[in-house]
């Protein structure tokens, strides 16, 4: 029997971060769970913010000209990031906007989607990586942040800690470290530090 191709997205835990003493923003949790072979990764979870969203449509929009596009939730002058509906609102704008892109197969072939989704790297970082300039690939940029982000169960990493783990035997037996319940839940922490928009 063949299995149904899935992909789950939640954009959810909107936080807000301070970029300077003046401003904030708020960014938000992507979680993705697919068996989609279009994925490098079956399980990412990643932080972005609105006008990184803004900036994945545009690229999108560019290279799919004959794909109209679904609507980013409307960038308000009056959005209050204190008020929690304001915020719940633009969350499910957010959601909905994903869950439509990532049910069109050529948009889903667009590797900008995939470093969105699968890492943290900056819009600039994504050009740079999509046109060839940096020395890593988008798989390599892929597999290097789930590496950084030990919460996730991780394929390749569980493998290669087994053969680690042989030599450093004698403390960590007892401490129950290994892919915990919470691995589900995902809780990326990005450091907004690192995460220029």
């Amino acid at each position: 029997m063949h299995l149904q191709e899935f992909v789950t997205v939640l954009v959810r835990d909107p936080r807000t971060q301070k970029e300077d003493s003046w401003h904030s923003y708020i960014d938000y949790e992507i979680f993705i769970h697919t068996n989609s072979m279009c994925f490098t990764r079956k399980t990412s979870c990643v932080r972005r913010r609105f006008r990184e969203f803004v900036w994945l449509r545009q690229r999108l929009q560019s290279n799919a000209v004959l794909i109209q596009l679904p609507e980013l939730p409307s960038k308000t002058p009056f959005f209050n990031m204190n008020n929690p509906h304001h915020v719940d609102h633009r969350r499910q704008g957010l959601q909905e906007f994903l869950e439509k892109i990532l049910q069109d197969a050529l948009l889903l072939s667009d590797s900008r989607l995939h470093l969105f989704l699968q890492t943290q790297l900056s819009p600039e970082d994504m050009e740079a990586c999509v046109s060839g300039q940096t020395k890593y690939s988008v798989a390599d940029a892929i597999h290097k942040f789930a590496s950084l982000n030990r919460r996730f169960p991780i394929e390749d990493e569980e493998r290669k800690k087994d053969k680690n783990d042989a030599d450093s035997d004698s403390e960590s037996s007892s401490s129950g470290l290994g892919p915990s319940d919470d691995s589900i839940s995902c809780g990326c922490k990005a450091s907004p530090a690192s995460e220029e928009s």
